[in-house]
């Protein structure tokens, strides 16, 4: 026992001692390798709403023509989660609270002073209602249309997978081709027609929102779950008109109390 109580303390030490090594090592090995190897790097795909002008230098005037199709304002998006609704309900109802966070973030939004563009909404009762809320904080005259492309669904197998929650491969097949419409139809650079910056709100349902931003980012959609959204949270995307995509915000709960925030 004696002999034991010697050893392990002179265990330890030389345990450290060799951690400390390779912490060293690590980063020397790092300054001698080239960055894309230890962080690969993916370029940026400046047309990946197919939208990016093109010039045909065959036709006469190619010029203007080309100049009169190039986008010149940009789109401001802005994607909000429903409020918390009764999941064992089949209706799945806001429930008061609910109704209460969606009032919340309908007056941060009239608080703004942002001139909307127009208001989609899914057609799932929680987004509805809480799109509906929304709208009495709002001019009346603000269009609204409701897309059953926006509707929750699986849109891709998550990496990691969840511990819970697995769908099978048919319901990502079908689900994640709605959803993956969807980002097409809605998020995409400003039509060269457009004569000022839009600002455009959509509510709909996390995961939705969380693919439209790793798609509208570039980012690995696998990744999608690892993203965190709470009720009557927003996200704001900026679309510029090169294309260029920029995340505003993400998760934003700052018109929420803390004792009202959820995630359900």
């Amino acid at each position: 026992m004696y002999l034991l109580r010697r050893v392990l303390p002179l265990t330890g030490l030389i345990g450290a001692a060799h951690c400390y090594t390779k912490e060293s090592d690590y980063g020397e090995n790092l300054a001698g390798t080239p960055s894309h190897e230890v962080f690969p790097r993916q370029k940026w795909n400046s047309n990946w709403d197919l939208r990016e002008p093109v010039t045909n230098s065959d036709t006469e005037n190619s010029t203007s023509d080309f100049e009169e199709k190039i986008p010149t304002k940009r789109r401001n998006i802005i994607l909000i989660r429903h409020g918390q609704y009764v999941i064992d309900s089949k209706d799945r109802w806001l429930t008061e609270l609910g109704k209460e966070q969606a009032a919340l973030i309908g007056e941060r939004l009239a608080a703004s002073g942002l001139k909307f563009t127009k208001l989609t909404m899914s057609t799932m009762n929680r987004a509805t209602e809480t799109a509906n809320i929304i709208l009495t904080k709002l001019p009346e005259s603000l269009p609204r249309s409701s897309d059953s492309l926006l509707e929750e669904g699986a849109p891709y197998p998550p990496e990691p997978s969840h511990l819970t929650w697995k769908p099978d491969m048919q319901h990502f097949y079908r689900e994640g081709s709605r959803i993956e419409a969807a980002f097409r139809k809605y998020i995409h650079r400003a039509p060269p027609e457009q004569a000022e910056n839009s600002y455009e709100i959509i509510v709909c349902h996390g995961n939705v929102i969380r693919y439209f931003v790793c798609r509208a980012l570039q980012f690995p959609v696998e990744g999608w779950l690892r993203l965190s959204l709470a009720n009557c949270s927003l996200a704001s995307l900026i679309v510029y008109p090169d294309g260029t995509v920029a995340l505003n915000g993400f998760g934003d709960l700052g018109h929420i109390p803390h004792d009202k925030i959820t995630y359900n």
